[in-house]
């Protein structure tokens, strides 16, 4: 059984309404011939918050890419031990007993990856795995449950911690003038999430089976175009109408497992604008308050890319979990267009005839093996 734990998620301290996102924009704008356009795009995005690592005077600053990604590594290391510190305690784990680290970023570059510094600075076996993902940007905070899930599948003892770091206002371009652009610097928000995804054992989601699907020939709907002054964000307009396309896909994989996506209990989806929910409310059939957690973290912290997942996720802890047994699907879009999706069952540390809160010390055993044993 893997069990993917409450997830633990912090946003900085610096806090920007939408209100002063508007009049920013009004005033360094004034005369851009779209500007009306814009700031109806702005306002329509559903976004009353967002938390930002500086600043906003800092961050309207551009000083150079070289130092915005020193910044971006020296907060990564700042914010991230505490968010794993309490991810670990939900899960009731500590650092020796985790197995991968998922790391996934968009929003910043380092070699070696966050992983290697933090088995490192937190005490984590050396023999722990490292899998860092840069380019699935909103995408990969569904992208890493799934990674986690497919290695605890095959090795059934082990135990995953998942991590999402994003500054997206370190991406922040001046020059950078079209109506995406200014939509993008009204949108998007920083955060940090950490996550366990338990061998057995825990509570929380009962992960069972997960899924990919590419959009063809839309590579360059959602890109970084990479210049000397750092990642410039390209958004095509044809982004909100994605669900569309992308709805038969969640269908598609509900339906393999014998369920209707159109039918389940909660639904923890990639927020990246009120958009992506109406349309996933109408297609799949559902009520809009099936994504109440999803619009939450839009409405208090903005598209906080690969965070997102993960934030909406323990919003739906916070509220106290559903009842046993309940179904869900979790789902994150980014770049490709590309939608990474999963489908679980709540379960209760202890409900599960099979789960097993102890781990043989140092054990990863791939799952044949594990069967071999248990003969």
């Amino acid at each position: 059984m893997t069990t993917l734990c409450r997830p633990a998620v912090s946003v900085p301290e610096h806090v920007i309404t939408m209100e002063e996102t508007l009049a920013l924009a009004r005033d360094r704008h004034a005369g851009h011939p779209q500007l009306p356009l814009a700031l109806r795009l702005m306002e329509n995005t559903g976004v009353r918050t967002r938390h930002l690592v500086q600043t906003i005077e800092e961050t309207l600053r551009h000083p150079g890419f070289e130092e915005r990604n020193r910044l971006y590594a020296a907060e990564a290391k700042a914010r991230v031990p505490a968010v794993v510190r309490r991810a670990l305690q939900d899960a009731q784990l500590c650092p020796a007993d985790i197995d991968l680290i998922v790391y996934v970023s968009c929003t910043g570059f380092m070699m070696p990856s966050l992983t290697a510094w933090l088995i490192n600075a937190m005490e984590f076996a050396p023999s722990t795995r490292q899998l860092p993902i840069a380019q699935l940007g909103c995408a990969a905070g569904g992208a890493a449950i799934n990674r986690a899930h497919d290695f605890c599948t095959a090795y059934p003892d082990a135990n995953a911690l998942i991590v999402a770091c994003e500054f997206c206002s370190l991406c922040y371009q001046p020059t950078d003038l079209g109506v995406g652009s200014l939509l993008s610097n009204g949108l998007f928000g920083d955060g940090v999430a950490a996550a366990v995804v338990r061998g057995s054992g825990g509570t929380g989601i009962r992960l069972e089976r997960n899924a990919s699907h590419l959009i063809p020939h839309t590579e360059e709907w959602i890109a970084y175009d990479v210049r000397a002054t750092g990642f410039h964000f390209l958004l095509d307009k044809r982004v909100p109408t994605t669900m569309e396309p992308l709805a038969p896909a969640l269908r598609q994989l509900a339906d393999t497992h014998g369920w209707d996506a159109g039918d389940l209990d909660f639904y923890i989806v990639h927020a990246g604008g009120p958009r992506i929910l109406d349309d996933l409310s109408r297609f799949l059939g559902v009520p809009a308050e099936a994504f109440r957690f999803s619009r939450a973290t839009l409405t208090e912290y903005g598209n906080i890319a690969s965070v997102v997942v993960l934030d909406a996720l323990r919003r739906l802890f916070d509220a106290g979990g559903p009842p046993e047994g309940a179904r869900g699907l979790l789902a994150g879009f980014g770049p490709g267009i590309t939608a990474e999706m999963s489908l679980g069952t709540w379960t209760r540390a202890g409900s599960h005839p099979h789960a097993s809160t102890t781990r043989r010390a140092g054990a990863v055993v791939p799952a044949a093996r594990a069967l071999q044993e248990a003969r």
